[in-house]
């Protein structure tokens, strides 16, 4: 978290990170094409020849508090690639939270877990607390043979303290859902570090709110919960 009062300008940074492949760019390319133009800002790919994200994409979204802070919310994706290391660890630095975008297939088991090992070593190196840095995970191509059940993420959900998303990012399913999981408990952390409800009167609710103001979240979770978040700060 950037907080600068002389300027009055908050930033977030979010980062995905997960394997080569598992959709990583998908979700923020969805994300961006439903977020209306004035809300968004240009989504940044350098892609290899083989298609695959080389560096990473950038999303920032903007938007002003009623105290008159700025807000911008920055959205990162690491290259998958194993040579790619060192990139992924200068993307993750100070990042807010992160998103863990894995492949659902059981063969991808082995991939899963190694980068998952790889992020916590990054984050180490980068003098990030893994207990402390908001991390939701996000089990990818739930439309593919060979893929996890329902009762197997239950599983994982139930084994670590990360909330567990499903998702078709290629459809569009789970991507916003995951975005507003991660983007709560960034904010959740950050209410606690710099007291933003009192501080800046910026409250979870009128966070959230306000990020997803321009996003279009037809047929998703989000609009239920964030009525439901209205109604429980009302």
């Amino acid at each position: 978290m950037q907080l600068n009062h002389a300027q009055r300008e908050l930033t977030v940074k979010v980062v995905y990170y997960g394997p080569g492949l598992s959709g990583k760019t998908t979700n923020l390319q969805l994300i961006h094409a439903r977020t209306q133009t004035e809300g968004r800002g240009k989504l940044l790919t350098v892609e290899t020849h083989d298609d695959r994200t080389l560096f990473f994409d950038l999303l920032p979204v903007f938007f002003q508090t009623k105290g008159g802070y700025t807000v911008k919310v920055k959205m990162f994706t690491v290259p998958g690639q194993v040579i790619h290391n060192a990139t992924r660890r200068v993307v993750l630095q100070n990042a807010d939270a992160v998103a863990f975008i894995a492949d659902s297939r059981r063969s991808a088991n082995a991939d899963n877990n190694a980068y998952w090992a790889d992020l916590h070593e990054n984050m180490r190196e980068n003098g990030l607390d893994a207990a402390q840095v908001p991390i939701v995970i996000q089990f990818n191509k739930r439309d593919l043979p060979d893929t996890k059940t329902d009762e197997e993420l239950e599983e994982t959900r139930v084994k670590g303290k990360e909330p567990v998303i499903g998702a078709v990012a290629i459809r569009g399913e789970g991507v916003l859902e995951t975005m507003f999981a991660v983007i709560q408990l960034a904010y959740r952390k950050m209410d606690e570090q710099a007291g933003l409800a009192r501080n800046l009167g910026l409250s979870e609710a009128g966070f959230l709110a306000q990020v997803f103001d321009r996003i279009d979240t037809s047929g998703t979770q989000v609009a239920g919960w964030l009525e439901q978040l209205q109604k429980e700060e009302a």
